[in-house]
């Protein structure tokens, strides 16, 4: 029996990217057929995310449960917590999580699925800076520190999966404004639990300098950009 992933999407005043980030969840719900259940979690938006987020559900044309749920949190790991369990109310087995300015392969939840069936009970997946938001400089920079086939093994919300008894077993996330994932993950190490660092599913996020936390990915990306100029 295949396993009943909840994909948990938090979104933070996302009306320029979501779409595009809805649009590859459904491909990617589509080519792995089975139970999948979409969570979106708008958190504090005053945009048009949660508009959006609920046309394309209604108009989503898939298989797989969507649920939009817009809370005014201010808070992405209580947002992430609020979508693991409205993904686990639903009777999902494996929380598979992404960010609303992200695009998911088609093979990134069936590429999980044969994970979880593997005995694996988190994967940590690669992420992509989107090329375009990028100098040449720095996408060339990207591009010498991440070899295909050697993940890293860093930790990031926009690809991370795990199953849902790991989850349980230690809590959830915290309710912390950034750095939930990679809380969560060390809880998890503690725990136990057996990792995989994989690249077969590397997920395109955006590469804004700009993020919706005072840190997280687009500070890494700001930190590129300034040894870029300084050197």
């Amino acid at each position: 029996m295949k396993e009943h992933v909840g994909v948990v999407i938090p979104a933070r005043n996302e009306e320029q990217l979501i779409a595009r980030c809805l649009a590859s969840v459904r491909v990617a719900a589509t080519a792995a057929g089975g139970r999948v259940t979409i969570v979106v979690v708008a958190d504090a938006c005053t945009d048009r995310s949660v508009e959006l987020a609920q046309r394309f559900a209604s108009e989503s044309g898939t298989t797989a449960e969507w649920i939009v749920e817009a809370v005014d949190l201010e808070n992405v790991g209580e947002a992430r917590a609020l979508g693991s369990r409205r993904a686990i109310d639903r009777g999902c087995s494996w929380l598979a999580h992404t960010d609303a300015d992200s695009v998911v392969p088609p093979n990134w939840i069936r590429e999980q699925r044969a994970i979880s069936r593997a005995g694996i009970d988190v994967m940590i997946g690669t992420v992509r800076p989107d090329f375009a938001d990028l100098s040449p400089a720095h996408v060339e920079k990207w591009r010498a520190t991440h070899i295909p086939g050697r993940p890293n093994g860093h930790v990031h919300g926009a690809n991370l999966g795990l199953s849902v008894q790991r989850y349980l077993d230690v809590g959830g996330f915290s309710p912390m404004p950034e750095h939930e994932d990679v809380d969560l993950v060390h809880r998890l190490r503690k725990a136990g639990a057996v990792f995989i660092a994989s690249d077969r599913a590397e997920v395109m996020t955006s590469g804004r300098f700009d993020g919706r936390t005072a840190g997280g990915y687009a500070g890494h990306l700001r930190g590129i950009a300034r040894e870029l100029e300084l050197s």
